[in-house]
């Protein structure tokens, strides 16, 4: 849902940019530009000074003017810092049975979950990455190359069953939630003589 957003308000954004500074020059360069348009040549200016003067003798003015820019800046800082939150789960918290709990890096469980599903048959290459919130409850985003003579169903199966089913009784969870992607590797036409 991020990424989705994330990515029309940057499209949005840079259409407005793209567009505002091309009319920009267009009318710096003397070129013919909308009648509605602000500016029609070098020397003009955005807001005259009756314009910029209007409301300033108002009472309400500058309050508004203030929680604008002010409701601006929180938006602009949340998208920030929402760009910078990482995706992946580096460490997930496994029950050592005294009641401490133990951390277990994050890569270390990706990277045997990704060699158990290298090893089943049919596979050619796979990648997983841990993601979530909480480090009691992440989640499995697994990426599978099957080969041309695998049978999807039963990868799937057996990636379930073993991989998953050993990363989450090994690390004590209750529950691990995978989402698999299953593409075909690319090979060459077979010759029959």
């Amino acid at each position: 849902m991020l990424r989705a957003v994330n990515r029309v308000v940057l499209a949005l954004a840079g259409l407005v940019l793209l567009c505002t500074g091309g009319a920009v020059v267009a009318a710096g360069a003397g070129l013919d530009v909308p009648s509605w348009w602000p500016w029609s040549g070098p020397g003009d200016v955005l807001l005259s000074d009756a314009d910029r003067t209007r409301w300033r003798d108002e009472g309400w003015w500058w309050p508004v003017v203030i929680a604008v820019l002010a409701v601006l800046v929180v938006l602009a800082l949340w998208w920030l810092l929402a760009q910078l939150r990482r995706a992946r789960l580096s460490e997930v918290l496994v029950d050592s049975g005294d009641g401490e709990g133990a951390l277990l890096r994050g890569r270390a469980l990706e990277g045997v979950m990704a060699g158990e599903a290298e090893s089943l048959e049919g596979v050619s290459h796979a990648r997983v990455r841990l993601t979530g919130r909480r480090r009691t409850a992440p989640a499995a985003r697994i990426l599978l190359q099957l080969e041309p003579h695998a049978a999807p169903a039963e990868t799937l199966t057996r990636l379930v069953d073993e991989a998953v089913g050993h990363a989450r009784h090994s690390a004590g969870l209750s529950e691990l939630p995978a989402e698999a992607r299953l593409t075909a590797s690319k090979h060459g036409a077979r010759r029959v003589t």
